[in-house]
């Protein structure tokens, strides 16, 4: 199946797919304190090794057409809308205008990465 994606697209989808999981590893177990850290800590490590799996082909796929800076520029900007997703909708956090406006400034200057 992957040869029916495009190289350029791919690597976004595993992406995003990874920054779920990465996601999920780091803050998913806030919802559980009582957890001892230790149990949260190779639960974590479990759940990121998911992430390496998609993350690694991600990387490995997209260097065939992007740059190593833009697949990272593309990773952090990926990882901050799926944070702002999981912390509203898992977490309960509130989102508020000056996250939306951090948030918009990060990607004003990812952006740049792009330019020729």
């Amino acid at each position: 199946m992957a040869f029916l994606i495009s190289p350029a697209i791919l690597p976004i989808i595993l992406l995003i797919m990874s920054n779920v999981f990465m996601t999920t590893a780091w803050y998913g177990h806030l919802k559980f304190p009582q957890a001892s850290l230790i149990t949260v800590i190779f639960l974590s490590w479990g759940i990121a090794l998911a992430e390496y799996c998609l993350a690694v082909p991600a990387n490995r796929i997209g260097s065939a057409v992007y740059t190593t800076v833009q697949l990272k520029t593309i990773q952090e900007v990926i990882t901050l809308i799926i944070f702002a997703f999981f912390s509203v909708f898992y977490l309960k956090e509130a989102f508020s205008w000056n996250h939306l406006i951090g948030f918009a400034l990060i990607a004003l200057g990812a952006s740049f990465i792009f330019k020729a």
